[in-house]
């Protein structure tokens, strides 16, 4: 299994960026893929999530509105949409895929490393004021 992200980079507040997540080795049909981000100093945290076969979506409350999550199923991969980005958005952006859950439990659950199947290495966002 590989998640790849791509798509991070340095951009002024207000900006926006799109992040990809190129799956290989799991089916979104079978498996709830998450973004998470962590900023230095500070705890990982879910940001979006989304059950493809199901059509759900999760997303934290800082983002609702400026972030979209989506799929493109013909080529595995997950986007994330970030517009109107704040300095408070920095952080290294990880793509991950847990098994048989919703959602939102993905987003809760994969705070914690051990909480999803398998985590991409991550792609770093800055966001300067």
């Amino acid at each position: 299994v590989q998640l790849v992200e791509s798509g991070g980079g340095l951009v002024q507040a207000g900006g926006s960026l799109r992040l990809s997540c190129a799956a290989s080795g799991v089916t979104f049909d079978d498996y709830t893929i998450g973004w998470f981000r962590q900023a230095p100093g500070k705890e990982r945290e879910g940001v979006s999530c989304i059950k493809s076969s199901e059509s759900t979506t999760y997303y934290k409350d800082s983002v609702k509105g400026r972030f979209t999550i989506s799929t493109d199923n013909a080529k595995n991969t997950v986007y994330l949409q970030m517009n109107s980005l704040k300095p408070e958005d920095t952080a290294v952006y990880y793509c991950a895929a847990l098994a048989g859950t919703g959602a939102a439990i993905m987003c809760h659950v994969g705070s914690n490393y051990y909480g999803v199947d398998y985590w991409g290495k991550g792609t770093l966002v800055t966001v300067s004021a």
